[in-house]
């Protein structure tokens, strides 16, 4: 289910305090970096990942991947920096940024 401007404007104002957890370079996507951004999604919901891609085009299907891939909505992209999120129904509210940001 797409995010509505509501939402996308809440995760935008956590996600501006947040360090990115995912770094993708010149290799792409490949199974270590599937396998965290799994990983950081489930512990975390809203994550940052930067991606070190000249290319704005390929930077783009990257992102894009990477948000099929994990089955994450985008919230937004400034230059190299993408914010995804993805719901976990158990989420754990120590590591959850939403949870911890909202009070």
């Amino acid at each position: 289910m797409p995010l509505t401007q509501e939402q996308k404007k809440q995760f935008k104002s956590i996600g501006h305090h947040l360090k990115p957890v995912l770094i993708v370079a010149d290799n792409g996507v490949t199974e270590g970096v599937l396998a965290e951004l799994e990983r950081a999604l489930n512990d975390h919901e809203l994550i940052k990942i930067q991606v070190r891609i000249t290319e704005r085009d390929d930077r783009l299907a990257v992102i894009d991947e990477l948000c099929k891939a994990s089955k994450a909505e985008l919230a937004q992209i400034i230059g190299k920096m993408a914010l995804l999120y993805r719901k976990n129904p158990k989420a754990n509210r120590n590591l959850s940024n939403i949870s911890r940001y909202q009070g």
